[in-house]
């Protein structure tokens, strides 16, 4: 049997399991079937979609929205480091948040002010 990358294609949620963006195939056709998936501004309802390098993939991640690029595709299910070499991010990394503004007790945390001495 060839590889998935002989034929320069690979269905969609194998990707996403390839990928590490689903925990399992059946997570990742659950994923594409309910829409959340665009592929090239399409939105994709078909698990058996065929993706080659070179495509934009928008997929949600946790709470957050993913803008990826294929650059390869790979050939099977590695570690995390031989999948994030295959794509890239399109979109920032979110900005540094700062300080929690609320404290672990549930309090209000207020920044220090210089200005004025503590009462």
């Amino acid at each position: 049997m060839a590889s998935p990358g002989a034929a320069g294609s690979i269905r969609l949620d194998k990707l996403l399991w390839f990928l590490r963006f689903a925990r399992s195939r059946s997570i990742a056709q659950a994923m594409v079937e309910a829409g959340h998936i665009r592929l090239d501004g399409r939105r994709i309802t078909r698990s058996s979609c065929a993706v080659h390098a070179g495509a934009t993939l928008v997929l949600p991640v946790g709470e957050r929205i993913e803008v990826i690029r294929l650059l390869s595709l790979p050939p099977r299910r590695g570690p995390a480091t031989e999948a994030q070499a295959c794509y890239t991010r399109l979109d920032p990394a979110p900005a540094d948040p700062g300080p929690p503004a609320i404290d672990a007790d549930g309090n209000a945390l207020h920044r220090e002010r210089p200005d004025r001495p503590n009462q």
